[in-house]
């Protein structure tokens, strides 16, 4: 059940947001804003934005980045959609988009364009690639992280390998949420709006920036995630009698309760590993003969004996096992999201708490167009007027 009610304890209540965001990075942007507090219009076409149909990798797309968002259906190829769209940028704080390079300038929705209807627009165009020589190139996700060396650091020598989330997406878009939160600081300031600028290939430049400073101070390049030196004495996976088990030992004091909570043997009392250097030059050694003796052990049990003794260590999961992990359902961290008409999971919030309270869920994912009458009223149509741009196929009134 929508919960509108909600918005004005947030911090961005009142701030108008025209997300005309596809797929993954636009919309993340948008979500975050909306989760926030901002009213946010997913400007889509009247049969729906495409990720709602999206089968494979991509089929939880559209649930999951489009909560807390009202939608309207505007056909911008339409000059009466466009026209529609028009006045809603007028009365807006925000835009959000991520088309390709030179969409916006065909529909006549640019940054100079929405400049001079609303001078107090803040504009965010998210991008694959900022201004510069690659600026009208094609992207996505997974093209810049081959481009930016991502996929060579994660994958296997010689196996360049995407990350397992649409994480440049993600935090492309949420650094275009940091943008636009300095432009409507810098508005308070000015009383003018601004450009922002976020990019999907300079997100993964940055992500992949600590290998470039190792790079920099060892003068060869970083091998890839699989085949790296650690910098911790132990931080492996280790087989166990049922499940694999993540163990970090990075401190001597780590090492001291290591060995307090299982029986190491001989290892406890060898002085060459009284120090963390000691530690970490005999990695050779040690993390052997920590696989031989968590191997026979279960996996409950080492994960229990570690997390008494205060070691870092995880079990190996898959998403679906967050929909029951005890912490994140004790935190309120999952929200009751409608995926569909027959299917509802649990799904994350955002990952910050604003004072004591989780931030709620306070609009489902919305069908196609199903706040178009609603928000087109409230920009001045008349019921006729929409009726009329509902036959003609300008707009989208939902069912």
């Amino acid at each position: 059940m929508d919960r509108p009610e909600d918005d004005a304890a947030l911090p961005l209540s009142g701030l108008r947001v025209l997300d005309f965001g596809h797929t993954v990075m636009g919309p993340s942007c948008g979500l975050v804003l909306a989760d926030l507090g901002a009213d946010v219009l997913r400007i889509e076409p009247p049969e729906g934005e495409r990720t709602r149909r999206l089968q494979g990798f991509g089929i939880g797309f559209f649930g999951a980045f489009n909560r807390n968002k009202r939608s309207v259906a505007l056909d911008l190829k339409h000059p009466a959609g466009l026209a529609a769209a028009r006045r809603l940028l007028a009365r807006a704080d925000v835009l959000v988009e991520n088309f390709g390079p030179g969409t916006m300038q065909r529909l006549g929705l640019d940054w100079e364009s929405a400049e001079k209807l609303n001078p107090r627009l803040v504009y965010c165009a998210l991008k694959g690639y900022l201004p510069g020589p690659y600026e009208d190139l094609p992207a996505l996700d997974e093209v810049v992280q081959m481009q930016a060396g991502l996929a060579y650091m994660t994958g296997p020598p010689g196996r360049p390998l995407r990350a397992g989330a649409s994480v440049i997406d993600i935090f492309g878009g949420v650094f275009g949420v940091v943008g636009i939160l300095a432009a409507l600081r810098e508005r308070d300031r000015t009383g003018r709006g601004g450009i922002v600028h976020s990019a999907l290939f300079e997100a993964t430049a940055f992500l992949v920036s600590q290998h470039m400073a190792a790079a920099a101070l060892t003068g060869a390049p970083p091998p890839p995630m699989p085949a790296r030196v650690s910098s911790w004495p132990v931080y492996d996976v280790f087989a166990t009698a049922d499940a694999p088990v993540f163990v970090g030992v990075t401190s001597a004091a780590h090492w001291q309760r290591f060995c307090a909570a299982f029986d190491v043997g001989a290892l406890r009392d060898d002085p060459a590993l009284a120090t963390y250097e000691g530690l970490f030059r005999e990695r050779a050694r040690v993390v052997p003969a920590l696989a031989a003796l968590l191997a026979p052990l279960p996996s409950a049990e080492i994960i229990a004996r570690c997390r008494r003794a205060r070691i870092p260590c995880a079990p190996v999961a898959q998403p679906a096992d967050l929909f029951d992990d005890p912490h994140l359902l004790a935190a309120g961290a999952l929200l009751d999201v409608a995926l569909s008409p027959s299917v509802r999971a649990r799904l994350p919030g955002l990952p910050l708490r604003l004072g004591d309270a989780p931030l709620p869920l306070r609009r489902q994912p919305p069908e196609a167009g199903a706040h178009t009458r609603e928000v087109l009223t409230e920009a001045g149509y008349a019921e006729a007027e929409l009726a009329e741009l509902a036959r003609e196929g300008a707009i989208g009134l939902g069912r």
